[in-house]
């Protein structure tokens, strides 16, 4: 028969040990003794909550409740909702800690972006402002006095700053796409919207006196850049060099029939004008628009004028004109088809509607006859009969013969 102290069992030697800091120890098979008395008292080394609320094991040998979410994040404790700001500190084990409550700290979020002011009696204008070589980029210019053209303004560039010409400046209130523009339509009128880039000031004298500096000693980077394209072996023609106003930049512009390696010309570049560099390659037709020229005609180079944009050329454009086909008679400065080709090219398709296809067999007064060709500016017809007789008439002549002689054949 087992005596008492090992009915107590190994751990147990009869005297009754004091609570430990989470309450009194709680025997296997025991059930914990119920809370007497007010429902908001607490029993030895319970933690007491609201409502009568009691702690309850938790996972590790932690106490105290585990509070429940709501799909707002606020937190129910004892049947009641607190929000994030009047929620009271506790504790990793419930308990309040001391001192006054805390307001929790909402998240961070990021600013809202602030409008642009609008000053009053202030101008704003839409700009197309011109650079070496032909280039024009639009900015937009807020200022009291408004921009003319010709003037000399200092504007946004790429990591710095450029100066430029004003070539065309209109008002950006007023201003809209009446069907120029890719997004409008012909029925409705929008608003153009202001360039993200802007004019920072007018130019000073000695701002413009030093884009002049920049252009002489742009003659002396085509000379360098051309010893070091000699010294890498690189298959490529520098055609023109463009320093950037604040010198943070120096684009040089070059043509080649295939692509070019030129990682390591870069390099050396880099080493000896000391700034950053951009190699772009380009077209023979738009180095000619850069360097200008006098074409066939005796006049300076459309590209180089007025043209706005460079269309392709094909040699079917002469052949619908009737020229000839050889390259060296149709081609221009850059060794191209030239771009005039395309400007009568459409009054040629619309005046074949009206005269004989070359080659067809008419017949008239004098017999069957073949076109042998026609002449757009006078109207007349070549024709030419069995027999080898030429003869040119006009082109009403040919419609009266043609139709008097089916008349008769009727």
């Amino acid at each position: 028969m087992p005596d008492e102290k090992d009915r107590k069992g190994p751990d147990n030697d009869g005297k009754r040990k004091p609570p430990g800091p989470l309450g009194p120890r709680r025997e296997p098979g025991r059930r914990p003794p119920e809370p007497s008395g007010d429902p908001g008292d607490r029993p030895a080394g319970g933690v007491r909550r609201r409502g009568g609320a009691r702690d309850i094991p938790r996972p590790g040998g932690r106490k105290g409740p585990r509070p429940a979410r709501d799909i707002s994040g606020a937190s129910a404790v004892g049947g009641r909702k607190e929000s994030e700001s009047g929620r009271e500190s506790r504790d990793s084990k419930g308990r309040k800690r001391g001192g006054s409550p805390q307001r929790a700290h909402p998240p961070r979020s990021e600013p809202a972006p602030t409008p642009t002011p609008v000053v009053a009696g202030k101008i704003s204008q839409i700009v197309e402002v011109m650079f070496k070589g032909v280039r024009a980029e639009y900015f937009s210019f807020r200022s009291d006095e408004p921009l003319r053209e010709y003037e000399y303004v200092v504007v946004q560039a790429d990591r710095g700053q450029d100066i430029g010409w004003v070539k065309r400046a209109v008002d950006a209130a007023t201003h809209t796409c009446d069907g120029g523009c890719d997004h409008a339509d012909h029925e409705h009128q929008h608003p153009v919207v202001p360039p993200a880039r802007r004019i920072l000031r007018r130019a000073a004298p000695v701002d413009v006196e030093r884009r002049i500096r920049l252009d002489g000693e742009e003659l002396e980077v085509r000379n360098r850049t051309r010893e070091l394209v000699e010294q890498h072996n690189l298959k490529m023609k520098i055609s023109e060099a463009e320093w950037q106003w604040d010198r943070n930049k120096l684009t040089v512009f070059f043509t080649a029939d295939k692509r070019v390696d030129f990682r390591g010309l870069v390099k050396d570049m880099a080493r000896t004008f000391k700034t950053r560099i951009e190699l772009r390659q380009i077209g023979v037709r738009d180095e000619a628009k850069r360097l200008g020229g006098i074409g066939r005609c005796g006049r300076e180079l459309c590209c180089r004028l007025w043209l706005p944009r460079i269309e392709p050329v094909t040699l079917q454009l002469a052949k619908d004109q009737g020229l000839s086909l050889n390259p060296a008679q149709i081609s221009g400065a850059c060794g191209r088809l030239m771009s005039c080709l395309h400007y009568e090219h459409e009054a040629y398709l619309q005046a074949r509607k009206r005269f004989p296809r070359v080659g067809k067999i008419l017949r008239t007064e004098q017999g069957e006859e073949k076109v042998t060709g026609w002449d757009l500016f006078r109207e007349t017809v070549a024709l030419r009969s069995d027999d080898g007789t030429e003869r040119t008439i006009s082109l009403e002549t040919l419609k009266t013969e043609t139709t008097r002689s089916r008349d008769s054949k009727s």
